[in-house]
C-alpha cells in the first residue's frame, strides 16, 4: 500500500512540476534564432548598456529588404533594444536624461533616424510614437567588413551599430 502511495505522489509531483520545466525550457533566450547579447562600456564618466537580441545575414540582403528603408525598425530582434545611460548625456548634440530607453530606427539610404523611447519592456513592435524621449539623425557608412550577426558596441565617442555590410554611428558625450 505504500509504494503505491509513493507512486501515486510521485506521479503527482511530476504532473504539477511539468508546465514550469516546459515553460523554463521555452523561456531559454539562448536558444533563440536571435539570440541576446549584451555590449556595456563607458564614454567619459557613463556607464552604457545595450541589452539587445542578435539577428543574423543568412543569405539575406538586410537593407532595403529585410528591413525596409522609411519605416520604423526595432534595431534588433525579439524584444525591444535596450539602452540605459547612468548619467544624462548628449547624443548628437541633443540632451537626453539618464536612464533606461528602447531604441529604434528609421533607416534611409542616406541617413537613419535613431529614436529612443520611454516605453522598456515591450516586444520590439509594440512601438508607440507618443513615448518618444529624442530622435537623432545620424549617417550610416559601409563596414570594411561583413558583420553576419548584428552587434552594438559602446567606444569613448558613442555607440555603433554593425550589420551586414552597414554601420552606424551615434555620437554621445
Amino acid at each position: 500500500m505504500k509504494i503505491a502511495n509513493y507512486f501515486t505522489y510521485t506521479l503527482l509531483v511530476a504532473f504539477l512540476l511539468m508546465p514550469a520545466i516546459s515553460w523554463a525550457q521555452n523561456n531559454n533566450k539562448s536558444n533563440r534564432p536571435s539570440p541576446p547579447a549584451v555590449a556595456t562600456g563607458k564614454i567619459g564618466e557613463t556607464t552604457v548598456t545595450i541589452d539587445y537580441s542578435s539577428p543574423a545575414v543568412k543569405n539575406r540582403k538586410v537593407w532595403g529588404e529585410l528591413v525596409p528603408y522609411g519605416k520604423v525598425w526595432r534595431a534588433g530582434a525579439n524584444e525591444a533594444t535596450i539602452i540605459e545611460f547612468s548619467k544624462d548625456v548628449t547624443i548628437e548634440g541633443h540632451h537626453l536624461a539618464k536612464g533606461k530607453y528602447s531604441i529604434y530606427t528609421i533607416p534611409g539610404e542616406d541617413h537613419w533616424t535613431v529614436i529612443f523611447n520611454k516605453a522598456v519592456g515591450q516586444w520590439g513592435t509594440e512601438y508607440d510614437e507618443r513615448r518618444d524621449a529624442l530622435r537623432v539623425q545620424v549617417k550610416p557608412r559601409k563596414s570594411a567588413t561583413k558583420q553576419e550577426r548584428l552587434t552594438y558596441s559602446v567606444a569613448r565617442n558613442g555607440i555603433l551599430l554593425r550589420w551586414e555590410h552597414l554601420e552606424i554611428p551615434v555620437k554621445i558625450k
